[in-house]
């Protein structure tokens, strides 16, 4: 819910890119819970839904961008949007697929690493609620966000380094390649969020 009230119709790219931002936000809140309350095949499943809704609303987006000639910015700029948005939620979702099939479970940087993807996508919805009203407070959640990108590159790092400083034998390594793969797609996860900010910060400085 809006802080202003509007009578304004909301137009039908802003609102898709909304949906993709919500099924996001709700997808990194469930990988949040997985990763934390002992990897709960619930938030599995909410994820897994999640990644769903969000590749539905993507194709409605890319059908109404076939049919329709006004647009409330560069097409161009819809298309990436959208598809950045989609990629963070895919990745939630392979995370999760990498964790059951490698048998993965969570540490403390694995927990650190996706409350930030988390928090990157409260800020890219808040970025896409105030978009079209409000674009200069959706350019600072947008810039939230990608401090949030910087902040998994830096734990990831500090997460990789930890995992070969362990000992020199099979177990060993083959456990630190299987939770590197999982940091891997956390990592993705928060790269992708970045570039979604970055389209919204494009999109902003042609608006203003």
């Amino acid at each position: 819910m809006g802080i202003l009230p509007t009578n304004r119709k909301e137009n039908i790219f802003i609102r898709l890119l909304r949906q993709q931002a919500e099924v996001l936000q709700q997808g990194a809140q469930a990988l949040e819970r997985y990763v934390r309350d002992g990897r709960r095949d619930e938030d599995a499943e909410i994820v897994e839904q999640c990644e769903k809704e969000g590749d539905e609303f993507r194709r409605v987006l890319i059908d109404e961008l076939h049919k329709t000639f006004v647009t409330p910015f560069d097409r161009e700029d819809i298309f990436e949007l959208s598809l950045f948005l989609d990629d963070v939620l895919d990745y939630c979702y392979t995370t999760i697929l990498e964790m059951k099939l490698l048998n993965v479970q969570p540490d403390e940087f694995l927990n650190e690493m996706v409350l930030r993807v988390r928090e990157a996508g409260d800020e890219l919805l808040l970025a896409m609620q105030r978009l079209e009203q409000n674009p200069l407070v959706a350019l600072d959640h947008s810039r939230r966000a990608k401090r949030r990108e910087n902040q998994v590159e830096k734990l990831y790092r500090q997460a990789v380094t930890d995992l070969f400083e362990g000992p020199e034998d099979v177990h060993h390594v083959m456990m630190m390649m299987r939770t590197r793969e999982v940091y891997r797609h956390v990592s993705n996860a928060a790269d992708q969020a970045d570039q979604a900010a970055n389209v919204i910060g494009k999109i902003v400085m042609k608006m203003t």
